[in-house]
């Protein structure tokens, strides 16, 4: 099982290599750990760093497209790298490395598809009261949007299976965070929270203050919702608009026949045009609820295709990695085999000189041997002439 680790930083020079030298890089249930950091066009050196305190990868933006870009080229890197868990993390160390287990818990034994880090903003001491209570509603709106229970909808630090990932696609160009999980509440997936400390924080560069930070992400709420519940957000709209109308309407009505009575006085020509506009209004904010709805089913469609087509893309790169693996085993044993067969010939040349010296040296030794023989004779000649001539003068 690979888990890769991805960090999406912009200009965080100061605190990239921190968080890198504290992440883990042997998890329980993991096969291998991978850093993967995203540099969402940084000016101040932070690939570079990144790259000197072991990040396995880093991809760059051109330029800067914000948080949720980011994080969407992160996630579309790692299925491509052959991750099987996905670990988000932030760059200012607000996480703690040594979280990141705890995290992918879940994930490894089968219990979720989808982790979140619960922060406990509730505990946290340098947040203030009004970012605790703006928090704590707006993780309660959240949680009714998605149909989920998570506590810290806005947390970054999150954990997601391959089949997760695949079926997350982020469209908002503020912060996944919320749009993240309406989609995968609304994709039922499992999604499990888990308790984590942080680290105190710098002021976020992304959330100009509380206010805009509320506005923007209400509007990304309003946005996902419609798009999985268009019907029932189009519903409430032409209720809100019906129930008005039609008061106006009673009142017009009971002007008209009170005048028929002589029991009130006055026009009712007012009530009427607002009340007759509003129901319809409330009447055409329906019928673009049901329209959007059928558009809202072909748009299910489209993701399950587009799920499909990235799965494919990534079993293709998968099978692509497996092919070149197994042709870098090939090449090895054909390199292998290449040495054995030089080895060889060397063998076969070194034997082949061996016995040529062998020949030679039996040649010589016959010679020698032949040599010795004649000088061996010539010597018993010798012997036989000195003996013959001891003979006579002896007699």
């Amino acid at each position: 099982m690979k888990l890769i680790i991805q960090i999406p930083a912009y200009n965080e020079s100061v605190t990239i290599a921190e968080v890198l030298d504290h992440i883990p890089r042997s998890i329980a249930g993991v096969d291998s750990v991978e850093v993967l950091v995203i540099d969402d066009g940084s000016t101040d050196g932070t690939a570079d760093i990144a790259r000197q305190h072991g990040a396995d990868y880093v991809v760059r933006h051109v330029g800067n497209k914000g948080l949720a870009a980011a994080f969407q080229t992160g996630i579309n890197a790692a299925l491509r790298l052959g991750a099987d868990i996905i670990v988000n993390t932030d760059a200012d160390h607000q996480y703690p490395g040594s979280q990141i287990p705890l995290l992918v818990a879940p994930i490894i034994s089968g219990e979720a598809e989808y982790v979140i880090g619960d922060r406990q903003v509730q505990t946290i001491e340098h947040f203030s009261p009004i970012k605790k209570a703006l928090q704590h509603i707006g993780s309660s709106v959240v949680r009714w949007a998605s149909g989920t229970d998570v506590p810290d909808t806005v947390s970054g630090f999150r954990a997601l299976s391959r089949e997760a990932a695949l079926r997350m696609f982020v469209t908002t160009d503020f912060s996944y965070t919320v749009e993240n999980i309406i989609q995968a509440g609304k994709k039922g997936l499992a999604i499990v929270t888990v308790p984590i400390r942080t680290n105190p924080t710098r002021p976020s560069r992304l959330h100009r203050g509380n206010w805009n930070f509320v506005k923007r992400q209400a509007a990304t709420i309003v946005r996902t919702y419609a798009t999985y519940e268009p019907l029932k957000t189009f519903s409430y709209i032409a209720t809100a608009l019906l129930i008005p109308g039609l008061l106006l309407l009673l009142w017009a009505a009971y002007i008209f026949i009170g005048r028929r009575l002589n029991i009130v006085t006055g026009s009712n020509d007012q009530s009427l045009l607002v009340g007759g506009v509003l129901v319809m209004l409330s009447l055409i904010t329906f019928l673009i609820g049901l329209l959007s709805d059928r558009i809202g089913g072909m748009r299910r469609v489209l993701d399950e295709n587009l799920y499909r087509q990235r799965k494919q893309e990534i079993e293709l790169e998968d099978w692509r990695r497996v092919v070149t693996s197994r042709l870098e085993q090939v090449e090895t044993a054909i390199d292998h085999v290449d040495q054995i067969e030089a080895l060889q010939s060397s063998l076969l040349g070194r034997i082949e000189r061996l016995e040529s010296a062998l020949e030679r040296s039996t040649a010589q030794s016959e010679a020698w041997q032949h040599q010795a023989s004649q000088q061996l004779a010539q010597i018993a000649d010798m012997l036989q002439r000195l003996s013959a001539e001891s003979h006579p003068r002896e007699r």
